[in-house]
């Protein structure tokens, strides 16, 4: 875990160019009483709030989007013509199952692909087509595995169901894996692209 910075948990890491408590910074913020661990001023604890918070709104809203595609696909089509659809939809809404995932986009996924991308960037800062090219791949073989390994973990564990981790890893971690390259290989790619072209 040393390898990704600071020897601690992922959120230590400082963003490139700058370290978090830093002689500077606590000179200036110890003046001005900015010192608490929840402003960042002496501690070491730097919580990315806005990566987590992006993160669970994100697994909220396509949790929500995926029960109501499965509902609608059971919805009777003979009944759907004389009441309200959407409150057919949502009758059914599993509240839990949605709050799991957003606290995993919280918890886990927001803070952890936050240390992971500066990571990525500290060890391949230049916009080269070659690094471009190592970030794409590095985001398929190393963040994918980890995130459906930690995101049916998480699952599991909430519904109480871990001894069944090992068989649900066998047989649906690979299928998860090829079946989200189609939309993370291109989603990589315009992302690592604007951020090397556009940012820097």
């Amino acid at each position: 875990m040393g390898a990704l910075g600071n020897g601690g948990f992922w959120w230590k890491f400082p963003p490139r160019g700058l370290r978090f408590g830093s002689r500077r910074s606590r000179s200036s913020s110890s003046s001005n009483g900015s010192d608490h661990p929840i402003n960042g001023g002496g501690s070491n604890f730097n919580f990315p709030l806005k990566p987590a918070t992006t993160a669970a709104s994100l697994a909220l809203a396509g949790d929500t989007i995926a029960q109501i595609r499965d509902g609608y696909k059971l919805l009777d089509r003979t009944d759907s013509k004389n009441k309200d659809v959407m409150s057919a939809l949502l009758s059914n809404y599993d509240w839990l199952r949605a709050l799991r995932m957003a606290s995993y986009g919280f918890f886990l996924y927001g803070p952890g692909s936050h240390a992971w991308y500066q990571y990525l960037d500290h060890r391949l800062p230049k916009p080269t087509f070659g690094n471009l090219s190592m970030k794409v791949l590095l985001n398929q073989i190393v963040l994918g595995p980890c995130v459906i390994a930690v995101a049916f973990a998480w699952n599991n564990l909430w519904q109480g169901k871990l001894s069944q981790l090992p068989a649900m890893y066998q047989k649906d971690a690979l299928p998860t894996l090829l079946y989200g390259f189609r939309f993370w290989i291109p989603i990589s790619v315009l992302n690592f692209w604007f951020v090397f072209f556009h940012v820097f």
